[in-house]
């Protein structure tokens, strides 16, 4: 398997969230009964597994094998997606700290909860698509073939000796928690 397919695996497993964050705001949006604890754990899952593992990868060895391959790191695609990590990591640090005002009784949290949530949702459908059909197609043809083992050794060493055993399929679990629970 291609690192670049395990990354685009990670993304579905993210997209899951990210329906279940949309769903949970359009929820309280309606002021339905919405537990604020939702919003913390998909923050949770953010942090862990969107920022901890996925972007971990992309930033700490697939990104670099891009430069190396010709791309620049001021200027071009790895800068957008960088830019981009940015700011996911400050819609979801907003949208953690409103939920926890909104679960310890500050209903004027609630705004920014949804707007910290939705914020996050759009942002990173839209560096999903960017990922899936621009960068990571540009990846596998600038990437040396014989690179494309090492990248994906790489991922297993971030994923399973730096993240620690057994943390990728919490999250995943996790992911599917927060999923069922926004389906209702």
């Amino acid at each position: 398997m291609k690192a670049t397919e395990v990354l685009m695996e990670e993304h579905r497993v993210i997209e899951r969230v990210l329906t279940a964050i949309e769903r949970a705001s359009q929820s309280l949006s309606r002021d339905d009964a919405t537990r604020p604890g939702i919003f913390i754990e998909a923050a949770d899952f953010v942090s862990g597994f969107a920022d901890g593992c996925h972007h971990k990868k992309e930033e700490n060895v697939l990104f670099p094998a891009m430069v190396e391959g010709g791309l620049s790191y001021q200027f071009g695609p790895v800068s957008v997606m960088l830019a981009e990590h940015d700011e996911g990591r400050t819609l979801n640090n907003g949208m953690l700290l409103a939920a926890q005002r909104l679960q310890a009784g500050d209903k004027d949290a609630k705004d920014q909860v949804i707007h910290n949530a939705m914020g996050y949702v759009t942002l990173m459908r839209q560096h999903i698509a960017k990922e899936d059909h621009v960068l990571f197609p540009m990846a596998d043809q600038i990437i040396p073939k014989q690179e494309h083992q090492k990248i994906y050794e790489a991922f297993n060493h971030i994923e399973h000796d730096e993240a620690g055993e057994g943390i990728h399929e919490k999250y995943l679990a996790l992911a599917e928690r927060l999923e069922k629970e926004s389906f209702g």
